[in-house]
Parts: C-alpha cells; sequence; structure tokens
C-alpha cells in the first residue's frame, strides 16, 4: 500500500520559515513527478512546487522566489522549503505523487496544516 505522509507544518509568524517533508513508500519514486499543493479554507486546491523525475522545478507564481522544491530519490522523500511565508500562504498542504504519464497511478497524502499568523 502507497502511502505519503506529510510532516513539518505549524504555527509561524509573517516572514517566518518552515520545512515540509514528504517520506514515501512508493516503490519507483524517482519516476515520480512529485509536487505539494495546498488548499485553503472555501477555496480550490492549488498547484504550489512540482519537480520532475530530474530536476526540472515548476513554481506557482505567487511561491515564486520564496519556496524551494527539493527531492531525495534515495531517501524516497520531497520536500518544500517556505520562506518569507504570508497569511496568505495559510492553507493544509498536500503531497502528490503523479505517475500518470506512464500508469503508475496518481498518490496523494493526507495533509498538513501551515498556518501564518501574528
Amino acid at each position: 500500500q502507497v502511502q505519503l505522509v506529510e510532516s513539518g507544518g505549524g504555527l509561524v509568524q509573517p516572514g517566518g520559515s518552515l520545512r515540509l517533508s514528504c517520506a514515501t513508500s512508493i516503490s519507483g519514486f524517482r519516476l515520480y513527478t512529485m509536487g505539494w499543493y495546498r488548499q485553503a479554507p472555501g477555496k480550490q486546491r492549488e498547484l504550489v512546487a512540482r519537480i520532475r523525475s530530474g530536476t526540472t522545478t515548476y513554481y506557482a507564481d505567487s511561491v515564486k522566489g520564496r519556496f524551494t522544491i527539493s527531492r531525495d530519490n534515495a531517501k524516497n522523500t520531497v520536500a518544500l522549503q517556505m520562506n518569507s511565508l504570508k497569511p496568505e500562504d495559510t492553507a493544509v498542504y498536500y503531497c502528490n505523487a503523479d505517475g500518470t504519464g506512464w500508469s503508475g497511478g496518481n498518490f496523494w497524502g493526507q495533509g498538513t496544516q501551515v498556518t501564518v499568523s501574528p
């Protein structure tokens, strides 16, 4: 059974930093595009950052220059370093593993809450 487990969320003041981590049990992890999504109350889930099986990355405009996604294929983990956090970054953050391009399936973690507040 595939598991994605996020950690690292919490309460932080504006301007602060958090580092989210996602540990996975995915076989063939290196082949998956890994992503971080977030969902704020009353809003749709949105893509925050994504990293392909190599090192190609994508960031939403709202987080460019502040967030950095990285992966460790040896440890089957993906991380999201979040700096200069703003109140509008408050959301539940979800880890995603996307292997649909080669029939590897699509998997989600349970989410971790990030709250940015004075």
